[in-house]
């Protein structure tokens, strides 16, 4: 990769396929620099994890149970034995509605995406034809330089 890129060509790609499959070197530091290019064509940004997510689509677009982890401690006073369920609103959703009036729309950026099952790759594929103002991209892996396929050609080759 040259020293000074304008990621027109994943924002290309991106805007044309609606979710990409990202290789990125290990060292770290690309995701930054292309999330900057996203964010200046006036796309907005959220960075997830895939470790944890669970059910993909509900904590995406549904309404979700969360529980907080034990901690090996006792219940106390009127609480049931199970603990505690907190609900979190759907994350796409809430992104969408805090966007700037003139965004394009939001760019959901995966870490670690090499963990998630080919169906949820392949839910990833479908989701932004549901919402429109949805862009996908996830980090299958590393490489050596910095390289972008359509995530339903990932899906293909897993």
């Amino acid at each position: 990769m040259g020293l000074i890129t304008t990621g027109s060509d994943v924002i290309r790609d991106l805007e044309k396929s609606g979710s990409l499959a990202l290789y990125v070197p290990l060292e770290g530091g690309f995701e930054g620099r292309y999330l900057r290019r996203l964010r200046a064509a006036g796309y907005g940004a959220h960075t997830i994890s895939a470790r944890g997510l669970g059910d993909l689509a509900m904590y995406l677009t549904g309404v979700h149970g969360v529980r907080p982890p034990h901690l090996g401690k006792k219940t106390t006073g009127n609480e049931s034995a199970v603990g505690y369920t907190y609900y979190v609103p759907p994350i796409l959703q809430t992104q969408l509605d805090n966007l700037p009036p003139k965004a394009k729309g939001l760019v959901l950026w995966i870490i670690e995406g090499h963990i998630l099952s080919n169906q949820e790759i392949e839910y990833l594929t479908v989701l932004p034809t549901l919402e429109p103002r949805v862009k996908i991209a996830v980090e299958m892996g590393g490489d050596r330089a910095f390289s972008w396929k359509p995530l339903k050609d990932a899906l293909v080759a897993a």
